[in-house]
């Protein structure tokens, strides 16, 4: 455990009493092929009324065993989610795989290591788990979603880091794991079932809601969409909202939000234009009536300016 985590569960313990733990809500998993099922999130942004369930966790059933994508955000909806999986199949849990580190798709993970899973995640990941920020947020998400977490620390370490891309068989299935970071995350990963035509991509993709951007390195998160249309997958299992059949108009609100933030951003800061007047003149509207825009769009907005801003300053130097 961090200094920073460390720190944190001692002020957790000294606060006193936890509040009453919730019953688990309940996850119906939905068959997508013939091994494939997918447990679907709200849209929107984690909150008391959705119980913190607002993003998706995939799992693959094998003849030897089950491989889960991401462990959903927090203890008890990953409590729920080993149920889910129980619903299907009495096949061992033989790992579980993130896409990345963010905390609607980890917190889950305590239930899955205690079915028996390995954790499988993005080398890049250990940098979030010793830095403040790991702290911070589960702070942030115990006080928001207090009857779903237990006392408990729910932040894990990878049991392997993945430095590379990967690939392993199990059970007739044959996995393929691509390292596509720095873009929403510096740790993204995506999961490819190449003799399935399945791709997971994680928060690369998100369906039917404003993604979340921040401060992403959208350039490069732009490029990694063009990397997992390579793949030309039949099934695309993003991670928030519907999977699709149609993956080319499936990841259309991802790629032009984020040309459109670029594009609305990169000219204020080439016109030296203020963020907050840039913001106030610019046409949101083929974005306002989706899910998470009032929480997220400014955010992502500021972000991109910043990121527009460091862009240009590079270029500069060269």
């Amino acid at each position: 455990m961090t200094p920073a985590l460390a720190t944190l569960v001692a002020a957790l313990a000294a606060a006193g009493p936890a509040p009453a733990r919730a019953a688990d809500p309940v996850l119906e998993p939905v068959r997508l092929a013939p091994r494939v099922w997918l447990v679907q999130g709200d849209p929107g942004v984690a909150s008391a009324a959705n119980r913190g369930f607002n993003s998706n966790a995939a799992f693959v059933v094998t003849g030897d065993g089950v491989v889960v994508i991401d462990a959903l955000g927090t203890p008890a909806l990953g409590r729920a989610l080993v149920r889910a999986i129980r619903k299907v199949t009495r096949q061992p849990i033989r790992r579980v795989i993130l896409t990345h580190y963010h905390a609607d798709h980890v917190y889950g993970l305590g239930a899955l290591k205690a079915a028996g899973a390995e954790v499988w995640a993005s080398g890049e990941g250990r940098a979030y788990l010793e830095g403040d920020e790991a702290a911070k947020r589960l702070e942030q998400r115990r006080k928001e979603l207090a009857p779903w977490f237990d006392a408990g620390n729910p932040l894990f370490p990878a049991d392997r880091w993945l430095d590379a891309d990967a690939a392993f068989e199990l059970g007739g299935a044959r996995f393929e794991v691509v390292r596509l970071g720095p873009a929403h995350s510096p740790e993204d990963l995506m999961v490819v079932l190449p003799d399935d035509g399945v791709v997971f991509s994680g928060d690369v993709i998100f369906a039917g809601r404003i993604p979340f951007v921040g401060e992403a390195d959208s350039r490069r998160w732009l490029a990694a969409i063009d990397r997992l249309l390579e793949r030309r997958p039949k099934l695309l299992v993003s991670g928030h909202g519907p999977a699709s059949r149609d993956p080319a108009t499936h990841l259309a609100l991802t790629r032009d939000y984020l040309r459109h933030l670029r594009a609305v951003m990169g000219a204020a800061v080439q016109d030296l234009v203020p963020f907050e007047e840039a913001y106030a003149a610019a046409d949101w509207s083929a974005y306002a009536k989706l899910p998470a825009f009032e929480p997220a769009n400014r955010i992502n907005a500021y972000g991109t300016y910043l990121t527009m801003e460091r862009e240009m300053l590079e270029a500069g130097r060269r």
